[in-house]
């Protein structure tokens, strides 16, 4: 089977390169990115340059952008769509572009060309926010964070495709809600993103910080890159269809991020509302590249039950979530990447 990655450059996306490349069953991989990457896992693939955020001047330049998107597409049985705009953060307008219209495009786009199952990241920041943890199911609303751009996008992109199921109940469309996903080479890229110059990348390295701050109540979810390849390509060969909430067994609780990252050091717990008043002011002053948006979607986010991929896909997480920020950590210290210009190294 010939399978098509939009946004095959990215973090998940090179994981899944190099899953699709060794799977005996996918005989052909196309990634599609606005900047086609060099060098390994990427050079074993077929590329196309292509921008799903390209602005549109009417309904008919639309149409052309989804029809010039569909050439690329025939011929593929499989599209997995990971695009996503994370950076820049404050420009709004360019971010729901590309992450909400932007999908609408693919799979419209993959209708047209004939594809018969698309597969797309999704989130737990789809997710509606809770006040317990009691661990939800797929069933759970999608309504999103309100204060956090990156959750109502993702919410929007929910409800893109609860459209396009309806006008296409003939293809198959799978959604993958992980938590966060963790692997050494998307260190340098991480640490872009979310850290940013205020945050030394050396002062990352496993076990040296002398002292863990940590929001009260707040824990997360994880799952190293590779067991998300996994948990696409599983999807992908199964013809699966439906929502799927991914992550590593075990939960992160602030003891668990001392552990890793302060090798056990002293853990200090500190008042949800002051690291969310200290957060604004440092991305007020652009000290930082986030906003508190996305504190709030992490202090909302429910705990996931990951059964059903379990049942479904037959998926099993191989590395721990602790693990995987260990790893992380690792690359960030490190400066790690790869040869594509999202993942580039520090």
């Amino acid at each position: 089977m010939r399978v098509a990655v939009v946004g095959g450059s990215g973090n998940v996306g090179t994981a899944l390169m190099r899953a699709l490349l060794v799977a005996p069953e996918v005989t052909s991989v196309l990634g599609i990115s606005r900047r086609v990457p060099t060098g390994e896992p990427y050079a074993s693939a077929d590329w196309a340059s292509f921008d799903i955020s390209r602005p549109a001047a009417s309904d008919a330049d639309e149409q052309g952008l989804i029809e010039e998107l569909a050439q690329h597409l025939e011929g593929v049985d499989a599209v997995v769509h990971l695009a996503w705009l994370i950076q820049p953060n404050r420009d709004r307008d360019l971010l729901r572009r590309t992450n909400v219209d932007g999908t609408d495009r693919v799979v419209r786009a993959s209708a047209l060309a004939g594809v018969r199952q698309i597969v797309v990241a999704s989130s737990v920041g789809a997710y509606s926010p809770v006040h317990d943890d009691a661990p939800r199911r797929e069933d759970h609303a999608t309504g999103g964070v309100p204060t956090s751009h990156y959750s109502v996008d993702k919410a929007a992109q929910e409800r893109v495709l609860d459209l396009f199921e309806a006008e296409h109940p003939e293809i198959r469309v799978a959604r993958m809600r992980p938590g966060l996903i963790f692997q050494s080479d998307a260190g340098a890229e991480i640490h872009r993103y979310f850290l940013g110059p205020l945050v030394p990348r050396a002062l990352l390295k496993p076990g040296l910080l002398p002292v863990m701050p940590w929001p009260r109540g707040f824990r997360l979810q994880a799952v190293h890159a590779d067991d998300m390849a996994q948990a696409y390509l599983l999807a992908v060969l199964k013809r699966a269809s439906g929502a799927f909430n991914i992550a590593a067994d075990d939960v992160l609780w602030g003891e668990d991020v001392a552990k890793v990252a302060a090798g056990g050091g002293p853990l200090v717990q500190m008042p949800p509302g002051l690291v969310r008043t200290l957060l604004a002011l440092a991305y007020s002053a652009h000290l930082v590249p986030v906003d508190p948006g996305w504190l709030d979607m992490g202090a909302g986010a429910p705990l996931m039950d990951t059964s059903r991929a379990k049942e479904v896909l037959g998926w099993r997480p191989t590395h721990t979530a602790a693990g995987s920020m260990a790893s992380l950590m690792a690359g960030i210290a490190g400066g790690k990447g790869t040869a594509s210009a999202p993942m580039r190294p520090a």
